[in-house]
């Protein structure tokens, strides 16, 4: 199986496509990761961090929402290979969430962000190396640049922090992205550091939840 690492924007079915979006962001990752691991100023090692923080999880909300399911339909094994990602990801919002409640400079943080790293390598690799290249095989240009407009929409207004008791699968994820992303990106905006209050906004979701529910079921009668 081919990777998506080295082929053209053409070959991965042009600018728009899923598979080109997907491979500039993890490229931005490395380059943040790298920027952070040969940086000496604290305070600006922490700026990098948190723009790494809010490119990760953006990116992986994006992938659960949109593109995952996509996967699970089109390709053979994919709830396999999905599992496996998603899996990922959840050590990759655990490890974070504990992260931002230890302070700049402790060796318990760094060990985390240390392990964080390497697991968003192997997240990178996993997907383009294995995953991504089979949704290649099973979708045209037009359907992966079509996949990609819905993953960049998603990306734009997703969550920007870990939320690790947040189901990582449709409904349950989008229901509850809405106001986890409100939270985050009024946090990023004011600078607020700290974890999120994860089950005052699961209320918040399931609050969203039963509305929609109400309101499909009124349609249907």
């Amino acid at each position: 199986m081919r990777t998506i690492k080295d082929q053209s924007v053409l070959q991965l079915g042009g600018h728009g496509s899923v598979l080109v979006r997907q491979r500039r962001e993890h490229v931005q990752m490395d380059e943040l990761m790298n920027r952070y691991r040969a940086m000496g100023d604290t305070r600006r090692r922490e700026q990098i961090l948190r723009q790494l923080v809010q490119l990760v999880f953006s990116h992986a909300f994006a992938e659960e929402s949109v593109l995952w399911p996509a996967v699970r339909r089109s390709v053979p094994g994919g709830e396999e290979l999905t599992a496996r990602v998603e899996e990922e990801h959840q050590e990759i919002n655990g490890l974070v969430a504990d992260m931002e409640r230890l302070s700049p400079g402790d060796p318990e943080r760094e060990d985390k962000v240390r392990r964080a790293f390497d697991l968003i390598w192997q997240d990178i690799r996993d997907e383009e190396d294995l995953l991504l290249p089979r949704l290649q095989d099973a979708m045209d240009d037009a359907r992966l640049r079509g996949l990609g407009t819905a993953w960049e929409a998603v990306r734009r207004t997703a969550p920007t922090h870990p939320h690790p008791v947040i189901p990582r699968r449709p409904p349950g994820n989008a229901l509850l992205g809405v106001p986890l992303s409100l939270y985050d990106r009024a946090r990023d905006a004011f600078g607020v550091n700290g974890p999120a209050p994860d089950r005052a906004l699961i209320g918040v979701g399931a609050a969203l939840a039963a509305v929609t529910a109400v309101v499909v079921l009124r349609k249907r009668l």
